[in-house]
């Protein structure tokens, strides 16, 4: 079983990292992203992201282009929000144990709660939660 979790870790990294090149190799980038990471009991921000993380949790939001990110996470989650291009917003919370990724581009919208099934919608969106064993794409 630990092989197979793996397996699946691996490959949603894999797609997840994809997708954001695609995204950041879009013509049309202005500006340096913004990197807001939360280590546990920490958290950042800047104008576009924001990051914490509760003692035992693991965050990052990344934003570049008009994008805005989200992401808190404890309790063992380490939830990624990457929003890149104008209107492009990620909101993720983590609180069951697990990673959890989500990516939008430009006119795209994802939320993932930890709870209920991953939200993407508007323009090209991607998210894999695996608190909840789902994901979704637009």
């Amino acid at each position: 079983m630990r092989t197979f979790t793996r397996m699946m870790v691996g490959a949603t990294l894999s797609a997840a990292g994809a997708g954001a090149i695609a995204f950041a190799a879009a013509p049309a980038a202005s500006a340096a992203p913004q990197v807001c990471p939360g280590l546990p009991g920490q958290s950042s921000s800047a104008s576009t992201c924001s990051a914490k993380s509760g003692p035992t949790g693991l965050t990052l939001a990344i934003t570049d282009n008009g994008g805005k990110a989200t992401s808190t996470g404890d309790n063992f989650a380490g939830p990624a929000a990457i929003a890149m291009g104008p209107g492009a917003t990620v909101t993720m919370s983590g609180i069951k144990p697990g990673l959890a990724i989500g990516i939008a581009g430009p006119g795209a919208t994802v939320t993932v709660d930890g709870k209920n099934r991953p939200v993407c919608t508007g323009g090209p969106a991607f998210a894999g939660d695996f608190q909840t064993w789902q994901g979704c794409r637009s």
